[in-house]
């Protein structure tokens, strides 16, 4: 598992949240440097100076006078001194790491003139310097040396602090970004799913604000495409309706005078090329058809499906169950339904079953051949325009847009298109439809 972010806001975050740790590790360092180094530095010579005057003026004083004025310059430093703060009952013993470092770097410069001192923790907190001379041994309270407390929390404090300010412009930032990234996402899956999506808000960054208007020509120029294409086959579907109607007369007028295996055929032909031209009107009515729903069943409108299918020759199965009625845009079901049911006999094999049924949240159609089926690679293909199994290629004339129209059908009731592998063999289109 990969410990980088995935989003957005989880990258911005962790990249600030980084620059500010990082900020403050250099912080602290070029204080150290800089800073605490050279004040340690320069007051440790200072308190080296002050411990070498103190032993020179011992060393000046008569023997028995030392003693009395070590004692009146200890009073005197621990006079103003506040109490330091007992923790667990006793008082702290132990010099802190800066203290440390403090006191040997004193020791190493009073070390330099010819003296050695030894330093202890006294019982008010400071600190106190053995000064030995004559073979006694004198200790030498020097209060305030350094503070009592070497962390205060106040560096943790500050640096939590700057951790959530970073996430909280992080979280601002993302805010700022999510918005018209959401808008974006939510309408290229609105096109992806063949409807036209709203038009996007153009303000904000420049970045943000190019996007938005880069996707609503796309979105424009994809509109216009199929406003034209649709244009085109409805006028060229229309047009070729008049020769069909003229050829299908002349065929029936010739029918007495020719062969009947000829006159048959050419009537198949022309059957063939106005199944062909109603596609093209199905297709070119699409999305703008204006039926409005009504309430209806949809187990009702399979019996009429197997009765139109009748009409004609075709015996198809039923195995309907019963569906509650709830609105549908009937003809256009009825369209979808028909079209499975023509593509089940045309490139599958009968006997061809329709089904109905429902559940708590669906209600569902399905057409089921004992044909060849379609392979896994041609099932996404299939469900766009003018498109066509290779098998079919060499089979019954068509255009290819028998299942692009259930799949508009089907999308305008808010439920999808399911082509599966029908058991034992064929092909299964199943139209699952919300329960409503």
């Amino acid at each position: 598992m990969s410990l980088w972010p995935r989003s957005l806001f989880g990258r911005n975050a962790l990249l600030i949240v980084g620059l500010m740790v990082v900020g403050q590790i250099v912080s602290v360092v070029l204080v150290r440097e800089l800073i605490v180094k050279p004040r340690f530095e320069l007051f440790s010579e200072g308190l080296a100076r002050n411990v070498s005057a103190i032993r020179a003026g011992l060393v000046a004083l008569p023997v028995a006078q030392r003693q009395a004025f070590v004692e009146q310059f200890n009073q005197r430093a621990l006079a103003n001194l506040p109490p330091e703060p007992v923790r667990n009952g006793a008082a702290r013993a132990l010099l802190t790491p800066i203290e440390r470092n403090f006191v040997r770097s004193v020791s190493q410069k009073v070390a330099v003139e010819g003296g050695e001192i030894v330093w202890r923790r006294e019982a008010g907190g400071s600190l106190a310097v053995r000064i030995a001379l004559d073979g006694a041994d004198h200790w030498i309270v020097l209060p305030g040396v350094l503070p009592a407390r070497e962390f205060t929390g106040t560096w943790l404090a500050a640096s939590l602090s700057s951790v959530l300010l970073a996430l909280l412009g992080a979280l601002l930032i993302q805010r700022r970004l999510h918005r018209p990234l959401a808008g974006v996402v939510s309408a290229a899956r609105t096109l992806a799913g063949g409807s036209t999506p709203p038009t996007l808000d153009e303000t904000g960054p420049t970045e943000v604000a190019a996007l938005a208007h880069s996707f609503n020509q796309m979105a424009a120029s994809l509109a216009h495409s199929e406003r034209e294409r649709t244009v085109m086959l409805a006028g060229i579907s229309h047009d070729l309706r008049t020769p069909l109607t003229k050829l299908r007369l002349g065929v029936e007028i010739l029918r007495e005078q020719s062969e009947p295996a000829l006159v048959a055929s050419m009537t198949r032909s022309v059957d063939e090329m106005d199944a062909i031209v109603g596609q093209f009107l199905d297709h070119a009515r699409g999305d703008a058809d204006t039926e409005a729903p009504r309430s209806f069943a949809l187990d009702a409108l399979a019996h009429e499906v197997a009765a139109a299918c009748a009409d004609h020759g075709q015996a198809l199965t039923l195995a309907l169950a019963t569906t509650p009625a709830q609105p549908l845009r009937v003809e256009l079901l009825r369209r979808a339904l028909v079209n499975l049911v023509e593509n089940a006999f045309k490139h599958g094999r009968g006997p061809v079953t329709l089904r109905t049924g429902s559940d708590g949240r669906n209600i569902w159609a399905e057409v089921a051949d004992q044909g060849d089926g379609i392979s896994a690679a041609d099932v996404e293909r299939l469900r766009q325009p003018f498109q066509r199994a290779q098998t079919a290629r060499n089979g019954p004339p068509g255009a290819g847009l028998g299942l692009s129209i259930v799949e508009r059908a089907v999308r305008l009731h808010g439920g999808e298109l399911q082509l599966l592998r029908n058991e034992p063999r064929g092909l299964l289109a199943r139209l699952v439809l919300p329960r409503r």
